[in-house]
């Protein structure tokens, strides 16, 4: 057991990663070699985290969740019990495809729901919020509410996960925050604390 990360006795760490202090690590995942992981991270169970992945501080990772090559967490992401994130557009079991690993950038603070499935290539921006069993077949603007399959996006959401309602003049106050977010373009951003 490395003293600034706990590792629960089934979980197996290869060589060459590097994991920040105040990481937990549960049953029976694999932490492959040449992987980022921050601190204060959450690791559930049966989580694989594959080759050159990067998982910001902070991230949270449920049960039975697969973080393939190519795929970056930025600080604060959740990733949902029994999420999925793909690698390769076109798989063929008789077909090495790995120099075509494309590649999936999640924003900080993003949540992605439990069974849902993000097609690679496609980025989530920060704050978006994507619902439980959601397919994300394109890119996510920031702060986005996206449901269904394939994911439309319904709303937008605040940092602190609440829907936002946008007055005439485009700006929205979270409920549980009192923050402030002004949508102009089709993209919001947060205008004061």
């Amino acid at each position: 057991m490395n003293p600034t990360y706990f590792a629960h006795e089934t979980a197996v760490i290869d060589d060459g990663c590097e994991i920040g202090e105040g990481t937990k690590i549960w049953h029976f995942s694999h932490i492959m070699p040449n992987c980022s992981i921050g601190k204060q991270c959450n690791i559930g169970q049966n989580v694989v985290v594959s080759p050159e992945v990067v998982l910001g501080n902070n991230v949270k990772v449920q049960n039975n969740v697969s973080i393939y090559t190519g795929v970056t967490c930025e600080d604060d992401v959740f990733l949902g019990p029994s999420m999925v994130f793909t690698n390769v557009i076109n798989p063929r079991s008789a077909v090495n495809r790995k120099a075509e690993y494309a590649k999936t950038h999640v924003g900080r603070g993003a949540s992605i729901g439990a069974n849902a499935t993000i097609v690679c290539g496609h980025d989530i921006g920060a704050y978006a919020f994507i619902g439980a069993g959601a397919v994300i077949t394109k890119t996510v603007p920031a702060y986005a509410l996206m449901v269904g399959n394939p994911a439309k996006q319904i709303g937008w959401m605040s940092e602190y996960g609440s829907k936002l309602v946008f007055d005439e003049s485009g700006k929205a106050t979270c409920e549980e925050s009192g923050e402030q977010y002004i949508k102009e373009n089709n993209q919001v951003r947060k205008i004061s604390l």
